[in-house]
Protein backbone atom coordinates (compact mmCIF):
# COMPACT_ATOMS: atom_id res chain seq x y z
CA UNK A 1 0.00 0.00 0.00
CA UNK A 2 1.49 3.67 -0.61
CA UNK A 3 0.42 6.69 -0.28
CA UNK A 4 0.39 9.62 -3.03
CA UNK A 5 0.39 13.12 -2.62
CA UNK A 6 1.06 16.10 -4.58
CA UNK A 7 3.61 18.51 -4.66
CA UNK A 8 2.84 21.65 -6.31
CA UNK A 9 5.81 23.99 -7.87
CA UNK A 10 6.09 26.54 -9.99
CA UNK A 11 7.18 23.73 -12.76
CA UNK A 12 4.04 21.87 -12.39
CA UNK A 13 2.55 19.79 -10.37
CA UNK A 14 4.91 16.35 -8.99
CA UNK A 15 3.41 13.51 -7.44
CA UNK A 16 5.38 11.43 -4.59
CA UNK A 17 4.38 7.99 -3.53
CA UNK A 18 5.51 7.09 0.15
CA UNK A 19 5.86 3.13 0.81
CA UNK A 20 6.06 1.75 4.80
CA UNK A 21 9.60 2.35 4.07
CA UNK A 22 10.07 5.98 2.80
CA UNK A 23 9.54 7.90 -0.40
CA UNK A 24 9.04 5.28 -3.01
CA UNK A 25 8.94 7.24 -6.43
CA UNK A 26 8.58 10.66 -7.77
CA UNK A 27 6.63 11.68 -10.81
CA UNK A 28 7.53 14.27 -13.32
CA UNK A 29 4.26 16.57 -14.05
CA UNK A 30 2.02 16.53 -16.63
CA UNK A 31 2.55 19.55 -19.12
CA UNK A 32 0.35 21.88 -17.44
CA UNK A 33 2.10 24.18 -14.75
CA UNK A 34 0.62 24.37 -11.43
CA UNK A 35 -2.19 27.10 -10.29
CA UNK A 36 -3.62 28.01 -7.09
CA UNK A 37 -2.60 26.37 -3.70
CA UNK A 38 -2.05 22.83 -2.70
CA UNK A 39 -4.87 20.75 -2.35
CA UNK A 40 -5.56 19.71 1.18
CA UNK A 41 -5.93 16.22 2.00
CA UNK A 42 -8.94 14.97 2.93
CA UNK A 43 -7.72 12.18 4.90
CA UNK A 44 -5.28 12.16 7.85
CA UNK A 45 -2.32 11.36 7.15
CA UNK A 46 -0.04 9.09 9.50
CA UNK A 47 2.56 11.43 11.10
CA UNK A 48 5.45 9.59 9.81
CA UNK A 49 4.33 10.36 6.38
CA UNK A 50 3.13 13.52 7.07
CA UNK A 51 6.87 13.95 8.09
CA UNK A 52 8.64 12.45 4.87
CA UNK A 53 6.48 14.47 2.92
CA UNK A 54 7.66 18.10 4.33
CA UNK A 55 11.47 16.63 3.68
CA UNK A 56 10.54 15.99 -0.29
CA UNK A 57 8.65 19.28 -0.58
CA UNK A 58 11.89 21.15 0.71
CA UNK A 59 14.29 18.79 -1.05
CA UNK A 60 12.37 18.89 -4.30
CA UNK A 61 11.67 22.56 -3.87
CA UNK A 62 15.87 22.90 -3.33
CA UNK A 63 17.11 20.76 -6.32
CA UNK A 64 14.86 22.56 -8.51
CA UNK A 65 16.51 26.12 -7.69
CA UNK A 66 19.98 24.55 -8.59
CA UNK A 67 20.72 23.60 -4.93
CA UNK A 68 21.71 20.32 -2.93
CA UNK A 69 18.41 19.40 -0.86
CA UNK A 70 19.74 19.42 2.83
CA UNK A 71 17.91 16.68 3.92
CA UNK A 72 16.22 13.88 1.94
CA UNK A 73 13.08 11.52 3.56
CA UNK A 74 14.05 7.52 3.86
CA UNK A 75 14.33 6.75 0.25
CA UNK A 76 12.32 3.15 -0.55
CA UNK A 77 14.47 1.71 -3.32
CA UNK A 78 13.35 -1.60 -2.99
CA UNK A 79 12.13 -1.82 -5.79
CA UNK A 80 15.28 -1.85 -7.73
CA UNK A 81 17.75 -4.98 -8.50
CA UNK A 82 20.63 -4.68 -6.94
CA UNK A 83 22.71 -3.83 -9.30
CA UNK A 84 20.22 -0.43 -10.08
CA UNK A 85 20.47 0.40 -6.25
CA UNK A 86 24.21 0.15 -6.31
CA UNK A 87 23.83 2.75 -9.40
CA UNK A 88 21.27 4.84 -7.49
CA UNK A 89 23.46 4.58 -4.64
CA UNK A 90 26.31 6.02 -6.49
CA UNK A 91 23.98 8.69 -8.13
CA UNK A 92 23.77 10.09 -5.07
CA UNK A 93 27.41 10.96 -4.55
CA UNK A 94 27.58 12.76 -7.73
CA UNK A 95 27.49 16.33 -6.27
CA UNK A 96 25.42 19.00 -7.10
CA UNK A 97 27.01 20.99 -10.27
CA UNK A 98 29.25 17.92 -11.37
CA UNK A 99 28.44 15.34 -13.57
CA UNK A 100 29.88 11.53 -14.56
CA UNK A 101 29.40 9.77 -17.85
CA UNK A 102 27.64 6.42 -17.98
CA UNK A 103 31.01 4.70 -17.91
CA UNK A 104 32.60 6.27 -15.08
CA UNK A 105 29.22 5.40 -12.89
CA UNK A 106 29.79 1.63 -14.39
CA UNK A 107 33.73 2.02 -12.76
CA UNK A 108 32.74 3.46 -9.85
CA UNK A 109 30.24 0.55 -9.06
CA UNK A 110 33.21 -1.76 -9.83
CA UNK A 111 31.70 -3.09 -13.34
CA UNK A 112 33.53 -1.05 -15.79
CA UNK A 113 32.04 -2.94 -19.04
CA UNK A 114 28.24 -2.08 -17.51
CA UNK A 115 27.63 1.97 -19.27
CA UNK A 116 24.72 0.35 -21.44
CA UNK A 117 23.11 -1.55 -17.90
CA UNK A 118 24.07 1.88 -16.24
CA UNK A 119 21.97 3.90 -18.52
CA UNK A 120 19.08 1.39 -18.27
CA UNK A 121 19.21 1.87 -14.42
CA UNK A 122 19.06 5.75 -14.88
CA UNK A 123 16.31 5.36 -16.86
CA UNK A 124 14.45 3.22 -14.30
CA UNK A 125 14.97 5.53 -11.04
CA UNK A 126 12.05 5.95 -9.56
CA UNK A 127 13.04 9.29 -7.55
CA UNK A 128 14.61 11.74 -10.62
CA UNK A 129 15.71 14.83 -9.36
CA UNK A 130 16.17 13.66 -5.53
CA UNK A 131 18.27 10.85 -7.14
CA UNK A 132 19.84 12.86 -9.39
CA UNK A 133 20.24 10.39 -12.82
CA UNK A 134 20.42 13.86 -14.87
CA UNK A 135 24.04 14.42 -13.79
CA UNK A 136 24.62 11.49 -15.92
CA UNK A 137 25.66 12.27 -19.46
CA UNK A 138 27.10 10.28 -22.30
CA UNK A 139 30.80 9.69 -22.56
CA UNK A 140 30.85 13.02 -25.32
CA UNK A 141 29.32 15.19 -22.64
CA UNK A 142 26.16 14.99 -24.62
CA UNK A 143 22.73 14.89 -22.91
CA UNK A 144 21.79 11.44 -23.85
CA UNK A 145 18.55 10.08 -22.37
CA UNK A 146 16.25 11.01 -19.48
CA UNK A 147 13.23 9.82 -17.81
CA UNK A 148 11.49 12.90 -17.57
CA UNK A 149 12.27 13.93 -20.88
CA UNK A 150 15.66 15.89 -22.03
CA UNK A 151 13.89 19.43 -21.54
CA UNK A 152 14.21 18.27 -18.03
CA UNK A 153 17.45 17.23 -18.11
CA UNK A 154 18.52 20.42 -19.43
CA UNK A 155 17.01 22.78 -17.15
CA UNK A 156 17.83 21.03 -14.16
CA UNK A 157 21.75 20.78 -15.30
CA UNK A 158 21.34 24.38 -16.28
CA UNK A 159 20.00 25.43 -12.56
CA UNK A 160 23.00 23.62 -11.55
CA UNK A 161 25.82 25.77 -13.48
CA UNK A 162 26.22 22.68 -16.24
CA UNK A 163 26.74 23.52 -19.83
CA UNK A 164 25.39 20.55 -21.63
CA UNK A 165 25.52 20.20 -25.43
Amino acid sequence: MTTKLEIPTAEGVFTAHYSQHGLARLDFPAAQPAVGKPKKETAALPAQISRWHRLTVDALNEALAGRAPRLLPPLDLSAGTEFQRRVWSALRRIASGRTRSYAEVAAQIGNPRASRAVGGACGANPIPVLVPCHRVLAANHAVGGFSGGLGWKRKLLAREGIAVR
